[in-house]
């Protein structure tokens, strides 16, 4: 009897474990929170991510082949419709909390518009960001800065560089840029009329510091006012560059790869090599928009182009 008890015992067990088994585990789909810290002297910079967005290279990129094209994207395992980081930068002085762009906001869809989330997971509430400073006006850099047609950062005020107020919120330049650049227009009036019309909005004309350790220098090219921010601190210096780089596994070695996105492509170039030149003899941080999250590394000559070199990871964040 017992050893029959023991039989049946065994065979239910291995009919429960099987069934069991039988039934899927649920799969997640979300990504852990965006967001990744590193110290400037004893700032602090976190990258928070607006999200990815995917974007077809080969209808985009200009001065080079598509089978160039295909095989630097190939070098990274890439194909030409390339899924891109959108990042966002905090600096916190341990004074003030500054944001450097503010994502896609709603204009991407789901594709963008986490960076309100991501921010709250690192710690930053919307109303404890103090400073936001643009590096241009684009979708995906000042889309975020509104929410629900209000000032998506109430407390902070918004600075960016006057010859991109005066070219994107004049609907008289609509002619002057490429027909897939025109929705830009109507973008920018979205995005930055709330902060406008609550009198937040703040102009300079670069080069100009913005605070202590913060210098706007002029990158104009890829829109008339871009700018990258120079944050100088404790003996080092990132270069938060906005976009300088749009396909870090083509314009890195081959800098002469504009985008149908530069409003003056042939600027934009010269402006590329200029930076990334000076990047490298000065061996400063670079903190990249559109570089796979989170966007921090450095740059390295490499022939007769560069390389990137991300950041080495580290689970500390105080280093």
């Amino acid at each position: 009897m017992k050893t029959a008890l023991t039989l049946l015992a065994l065979a239910f067990s291995s009919t429960y474990i099987t069934s069991a088994l039988a039934e899927p585990l649920p799969i997640t789909k979300q990504q852990a929170p965006g967001y990744y810290r590193l110290m400037l002297g004893d700032w602090q910079i976190t990258a928070v991510s607006d999200g990815t967005v995917v974007v077809p290279l080969d209808n985009l990129l200009t001065n080079i082949s598509p089978q160039k094209l295909k095989q630097r994207m190939a070098h990274d395992e890439m194909t030409s419709a390339a899924e891109t980081s959108v990042n966002t930068f905090v600096i916190n002085t341990g004074k003030q909390v500054i944001l450097v762009d503010t994502g896609a906001g709603p204009l991407f869809g789901e594709a963008g518009g986490h960076l309100l989330d991501n921010l709250r997971a690192a710690g930053f509430a919307p109303e404890s960001i103090d400073l936001v400073l643009l590096t241009h006006i684009h979708g995906d850099h000042s889309g975020g800065v509104e929410h629900n047609g209000k000032p998506a950062f109430p407390n902070a005020t918004v600075r960016v560089e006057q010859k991109d107020v005066d070219w994107w919120l004049n609907p008289a330049n609509i002619n002057k840029v490429e027909e897939s650049q025109r929705h830009t227009f109507a973008e920018s009036e979205q995005s930055m009329r709330p902060v406008i019309n609550v009198g937040k909005l703040e102009t300079f004309h670069a080069p100009t510091e913005i605070i202590p350790g913060i210098t706007a220098i002029p990158a104009a090219g890829h829109t008339p006012g871009s700018v990258i921010y120079r944050v100088s601190h404790g003996g080092q210096t990132m270069m938060l560059w906005g976009d300088i780089i749009h396909a870090k596994a083509v314009q890195m070695p081959e800098p002469d790869v504009a985008i149908h996105f530069d409003v003056d492509q042939k600027q934009a170039i010269a402006t590329r090599k200029r930076v990334l030149q000076q990047i490298v003899q000065q061996g400063d941080w670079v903190a990249a928009a559109h570089i796979a999250f989170p966007g921090f590394g450095h740059v390295k000559k490499e022939g007769a182009g560069y390389r990137w070199v991300p950041v080495n990871y580290s689970a500390k964040a105080d280093k």
